[in-house]
């Protein structure tokens, strides 16, 4: 099952939804598809991404460690459905350069549930094994209390960060 955020997985030619500002398939796409990440913050982008076009066995893919162990596909699977990611914020980064063995990112997911905007604050531990970022553990340092539901007019900018009118994004 898809996300509504992006249906069947972004269109190529549209901003990348990690919010980095490049094209999905000069970003996440070819990440998504089999490309080594360079670097940590370059997996955590991409994992993000992945969670809203339903890449699920990436998902697994690129998880080792204690997030493999942990690691429930099905749940996921089940709420892909429910959730609409609405942007990515990284707070900081901490190595995870190419010529690192372990880096950390810290970042806020916002994201809508029941119709609910919640944001999701981690730090997630990545190591390279093997050659290759794979995400090893997070910490959810703090869930935010839900918001009250957004009211954006049909003009107002997407609260997802595209930069687009709500009306040609998520309100249409």
């Amino acid at each position: 099952m898809q996300s509504p955020a992006f249906g069947d997985g972004p269109p190529a030619m549209i901003a990348c939804p990690c919010g980095s500002a490049r094209l999905f398939d000069s970003c996440c796409g070819p990440l998504i598809a089999g490309q080594p990440a360079a670097t940590a913050e370059a997996l955590m982008r991409s994992r993000y991404t992945a969670y809203g076009c339903g890449a699920v066995d990436y998902l697994r893919k690129t998880s080792a460690g204690e997030a493999l162990l942990n690691f429930d596909g099905d749940g996921i699977r089940a709420s892909l459905s429910e959730t609409e990611w609405l942007g990515l914020e990284i707070v900081g980064t901490e190595n995870g350069r190419p010529e690192d063995d372990a880096g950390a990112v810290t970042f806020r997911a916002r994201f809508r549930q029941e119709g609910r905007v919640h944001t999701l604050s981690e730090r997630s531990e990545f190591r390279r094994i093997d050659g290759e970022w794979r995400y090893w553990r997070g910490d959810a340092t703090a869930r935010a209390a839900p918001e009250a539901p957004l009211r954006v007019g049909r003009n107002d900018p997407c609260p997802c960060g595209s930069g687009k009118k709500f009306k040609k994004c998520h309100g249409g």
